[in-house]
């Protein structure tokens, strides 16, 4: 029985749209194509820095994506900008994610985040979430200097945990970070909220969940 849980961070444990969604009355009609375009620019930008060996912390990242999609989109306020970076630092939980944690610790697993976060991304996040003390270990990119999918960040956690790939779950809601974990050899659960298009299929996860809550509930699929 596997009791070594990791989990990415955002977009899996915490809602990286939850910043702009605090602000859509100010921001308008955009809001949505706002959120997608800073999302997607924040991860283009992690991979190109990657490939190209150019290490900035996702900090960095996620400011200049912000600045990209505001002005793809029109928005010059700068009171704005701040308030959507400030609310980043304070993402919402997604709803199951308290009980799922504490049922799992619960049972005597081991729990760890390995996020392409920036450390104090991460601390701020977990402290705002009162996740502080729930996790065994949080994993940040910054000691390699690589963003996930790289082979290097995923062997933080078996060097430091002294596991082979295979006796870790690990738990991500992107399906590019399934198929970097699947490939390493990790035991990967792909949690598909708004039921995406299956894509990378050369990496299939373990299994496809609806929820983190369905780790525990007894409805995932035995092996």
């Amino acid at each position: 029985m596997r009791t070594a849980y990791i989990f990415d961070a955002y977009g899996t444990l915490f809602d990286v749209h939850s910043a702009v969604h605090r602000h859509v009355e100010q921001i308008g009609p955009d809001a949505t194509r706002l959120s997608d375009i800073w999302r997607t620019k924040q991860l283009e930008y992690s991979w190109v820095c990657t490939l190209i060996g150019d290490y900035q912390d996702f900090w960095a990242l996620t400011e200049q994506a912000l600045d990209f999609a505001m002005s793809k989109i029109g928005i010059r306020q700068k009171d704005l900008r701040e308030q959507l970076l400030d609310a980043y630092r304070r993402l919402d939980c997604y709803p199951e994610v308290l009980a799922t944690l504490a049922a799992l610790k619960a049972k005597g697993a081991k729990l760890g985040i390995l996020s392409n976060g920036s450390t104090a991304m991460l601390q701020a996040a977990v402290s705002s979430a009162n996740l502080s003390g729930v996790f065994d270990n949080i994993w940040s990119v910054d000691a390699v200097r690589e963003f996930k999918p790289a082979a290097a960040v995923y062997t933080m956690v078996t060097r430091q945990w002294d596991l082979p790939a295979s006796e870790v779950v690990f738990i991500s809601s992107n399906r590019w970070d399934i198929a970097g974990a699947a490939q390493f050899g990790f035991h990967a659960i792909w949690i598909n909220r708004t039921n995406q298009t299956e894509e990378y299929r050369a990496h299939p996860p373990k299994h496809v969940l609806r929820s983190l809550a369905e780790l525990i509930s007894g409805t995932m699929p035995s092996e």
